[in-house]
């Protein structure tokens, strides 16, 4: 995917790591469509605001309509509710697949013919080393990112003869509101992963770990599941 001249839609781009992505694709010479579901707290100069709510199927055909010489889409956009599975609340558990999984796949299936229709380009998912790990206080957070991970992997098929790469990012804890909580030494500069993640796929990389957590965790699949203590 050749960065410079693209025409690229990042969702979430109003904080942390889609603001990241959309002002480095600026500074490489892409044309950006910052996505937001309030465009108005979009303040990135160059970028076009673009209003996209992920839960909201109207506010998706309109920004397809909209950004219509698309090249590139980024599926940034995501929530983080700290919910577990058996005891959370329902609620927060489809909120979190709809956001994190629904959102995303509906925002990709809006916008491949658009881009099919410009020649081709890609598409790159933003998920996390928990879509492999999965605590039990990020239970919903976990099954959203894995489902995500396995729409990556199923629409990278259907895209490719479409002239459409689908790239997928993993890495832990950035230095962003939603890690308000974690320790600055437990989290990686987004900055650096914004680059780490443009750089790679800019040489058709399908599979892009950001941090050394999710180097190791990728590295440990193929081990047998570890019995927990006392089963």
């Amino acid at each position: 995917m050749k960065i410079e001249n693209s025409v690229a839609v990042v969702t979430g781009a109003n904080r942390g790591l889609g603001r990241h992505l959309a002002t480095q694709l600026l500074r490489r010479g892409a044309t950006v469509y910052a996505a937001a579901r309030n465009p108005a707290a979009v303040d990135i100069p160059g970028a076009v605001p673009l209003r996209l709510d992920l839960t909201d199927p109207a506010s998706i055909t309109q920004a397809a309509r909209t950004a219509a010489d698309a090249t590139l889409l980024i599926n940034n956009a995501g929530i983080s509710t700290r919910t577990p599975l058996l005891d959370g609340d329902p609620d927060r558990i489809r909120l979190e697949m709809e956001t994190n999984f629904f959102g995303p796949l509906a925002v990709t299936r809006a916008f491949a013919p658009v881009i099919e229709a410009n020649g081709g380009g890609a598409v790159l998912n933003v998920l996390s080393v928990l879509s492999w790990l999965h605590p039990a206080d990020y239970g919903a957070y976990s099954a959203a990112k894995a489902a995500a991970w396995a729409m990556t992997d199923a629409t990278r098929r259907q895209l490719a003869p479409k002239g459409i790469d689908v790239a997928a990012l993993h890495v832990g804890y950035m230095d962003t509101d939603m890690a308000s909580y974690v320790a600055p030494d437990a989290k990686t500069d987004p900055a650096l992963v914004a680059a780490t993640a443009l750089d790679a796929l800019a040489t058709g990389a399908a599979e892009i770990l950001a941090d050394e957590l999710s180097r190791v965790v990728k590295a440990g699949l193929s081990a047998p599941v570890t019995p927990l203590a006392g089963a």
